[in-house]
């Protein structure tokens, strides 16, 4: 059964940017998984940190299942996920035992730092694949197959510094929009903790509009979610695009940005 993992930040994160590429690989017959790497503790002004990564744990348990995606652990906390070799040696781990076919991941330019060290550490995790020589936390050998990734779209669609990204693929996440949104409200404790914190006094709404906003980028869909292609060299042959094969019927590329 090929096999996709989302590796994302915080619980919510591969609700907002990822979920509905991740069931549509699901209906083809894909076998998709859900990380995120942080454990979402400081996602909270009413709790403590310990009170607020139980209930987080226990809301992307229910997101995870709602999406029937096998969950895995965090290993990290929130504003504590670095690019260092620890976090690399977890990582890797978890890739190892997946063996992906297709790693999405977030965009190498974000809003926030947390995004944007995870993007590098799935990155860099995904290169293990063949490295044998390589120490991974526990110690794993690596699947020794190919892997391709995606990067999606920034919160809001624009870099940290505001400057608008362009995607490579559009995918319609039409079907699957009810889902995607069950899957976040799962996440009832960030309602609260979204608006007091960063002004999104509608984070549900949030996720539907920018769907639409994408969907209106692709001139196709209703909904969608966009990605753009990491540069295969170290990871798989050239002319290899397994989102893309796989999801033809329901994809455009944007002809803008390559051949």
């Amino acid at each position: 059964m090929p096999t996709a993992i989302a590796v994302a930040a915080h619980p919510d994160d591969i609700e907002f940017v990822m979920a509905g590429t991740l069931l549509q690989l699901r209906e083809k017959g894909w076998d998709i998984h859900y990380l995120n790497i942080a454990s979402g503790n400081c996602g909270s002004q009413a709790n403590n940190s310990q009170e607020t990564a139980e209930i987080r744990l226990a809301e992307a348990l229910e997101a995870a299942r709602i999406m029937d995606a096998t969950w895995h652990a965090p290993f990290s906390n929130d504003l504590e996920i670095m690019y260092d070799v620890p976090h690399l040696r977890k990582l890797s781990a978890i890739l190892h035992t997946v063996a992906p076919d297709i790693v999405l991941t977030h965009s190498p330019q974000d809003y926030m730092e947390d995004h944007m060290v995870t993007s590098r550490l799935a990155v860099t995790a995904a290169f293990t694949h063949s490295m044998p020589n390589f120490a991974t936390d526990p110690p794993l050998p690596p699947p020794m197959k190919e892997v391709a990734l995606y990067h999606a779209m920034p919160h809001g669609l624009h870099d940290q510094l505001n400057n608008n990204i362009h995607p490579d693929l559009y995918i319609d996440i039409t079907p699957h929009a009810e889902t995607k949104h069950k899957a976040l409200a799962a996440h009832r404790s960030q309602h609260e903790w979204l608006q007091a914190s960063q002004g999104l006094n509608a984070y549900l709404q949030t996720q539907v509009d920018q769907d639409r906003k994408v969907g209106r980028m692709s001139g196709k869909f209703e909904r969608a979610e966009a990605w753009r292609i990491h540069n295969p060299i170290g990871f798989h042959t050239k002319d290899t695009d397994p989102l893309s094969e796989t999801l033809a019927d329901v994809l455009v590329k944007n002809p803008n940005r390559r051949a």
